[in-house]
């Protein structure tokens, strides 16, 4: 895999990256570490985290990721200049008080939070930090639609770029990026930071995948022209795309015992458990089938090869789920394949949005 650069950086990053919000929930600490090896090995130099890790978020398991990472890095010395690490700072609280309480975002949240990472990291520096969502309400994870009566921010988006300067400035983090966010987000940090001479977003990770696309509904332009990359989350579906749910369900009987959405309910009660998201995503393996692919090669092939995607994030619980998903890097899809895909879009649209 050939290194890219993030944004207007110089971030070189590889085109997949590791995403590790199963470790310490899902997966213990050594087949994190092995996860973390093996990753390395096969040339994958990105790897994401967050300070609400593991994933469900719970008051037990707050900030275990980072420390199964930031032990990695301590039993591996010279692995950490060797890898691009980025981690992000959690929005307003919902429902996680463990996190922070309160509805705001403040600068002093900010920087405690980055502080808190670096520590658990066991790094002086996070190469890519990332808001985790906006502090102001925005139609995400699974809300569709703006809402002015649910606003209430009370961090300007400028005061939130200058903290991230602080940081920067204090050697603290490297670089800005963001996450969940929608174009007027992106264009105001920009804004300010081409004014103002503050830091610039390099970066916005968002849902994309065959149930999701609704990056292209003008994230993708407004992301293009301003030069900034998306990191792709999510792209298997939570797993609805990779078939393991098609015969099943995620609650029947034989549904699989050790996957996300059959373990936590909270999941099943989001975006990736509607019923609609579950038939929706059958289509697509089926058309995958169809076509002498396996649903996991058909979804991730989409995004490792879509123009808008800088980087493609995985989640995986094995070694052996991270070598299949990387084996699938380089595989095209037929021109034939990506018009059926586009005619079930066009049908169902975004199902998991």
């Amino acid at each position: 895999m050939n290194l890219i650069s993030l944004g207007q950086s110089d971030l070189k990053v590889s085109p997949v990256c590791l995403g590790t919000m199963t470790f310490g929930e899902q997966v213990n600490e050594a087949v994190s570490h092995a996860i973390l090896d093996r990753s390395l090995e096969r040339g994958v130099n990105f790897i994401d985290t967050a300070e609400m890790y593991a994933v469900p978020t719970r008051a037990e398991t707050y900030g275990a990721t980072e420390t199964i990472i930031g032990n990695w890095f301590a039993k591996n010395p010279g692995v950490r200049n060797r890898v691009v690490l980025a981690s992000k700072v959690a929005g307003p609280s919902r429902a996680t008080p463990w996190v922070r309480s309160g509805t705001g975002m403040t600068a002093a949240d900010i920087e405690a939070s980055c502080d808190a990472s670096l520590k658990r990291l066991r790094t002086d520096v996070i190469d890519l930090y990332q808001i985790h969502w906006p502090e102001r309400h925005v139609p995400a994870f699974g809300q569709m639609y703006y809402n002015p009566e649910k606003e209430t921010s009370t961090t300007p988006i400028l005061e939130q770029l200058q903290t991230l300067e602080k940081l920067v400035k204090a050697g603290k983090i490297r670089y800005i990026g963001l996450s969940n966010e929608t174009p007027y987000g992106v264009h105001e940090f920009i804004r300010y930071a081409e004014q103002l001479g503050l830091p610039r977003v390099v970066s916005v990770q968002n849902p994309y995948s065959l149930l999701n696309r609704s990056w292209e509904n003008a994230m993708d332009e407004t992301c293009h022209r301003l030069g900034v990359s998306l990191l792709a989350y999510s792209p298997l579906g939570y797993g609805l795309l990779s078939g393991k749910y098609d015969a099943s369900g995620t609650t029947g009987p034989d549904a699989p015992p050790e996957a996300r959405l059959t373990m936590f309910e909270s999941m099943r009660n989001q975006r990736w458990g509607r019923a609609v998201s579950l038939e929706v995503g059958r289509l697509y393996n089926q058309l995958a089938r169809d076509n002498g692919l396996t649903p996991t090669q058909m979804a991730l092939a989409f995004c490792y090869t879509k123009w808008q995607v800088a980087s493609t994030i995985l989640g995986v619980t094995t070694v052996a789920q991270l070598d299949e998903d990387i084996d699938i890097f380089g595989m095209q899809l037929s021109a034939d394949v990506l018009k059926e895909i586009d005619a079930i879009r066009k049908q169902h649209r975004d199902p998991a949005q």
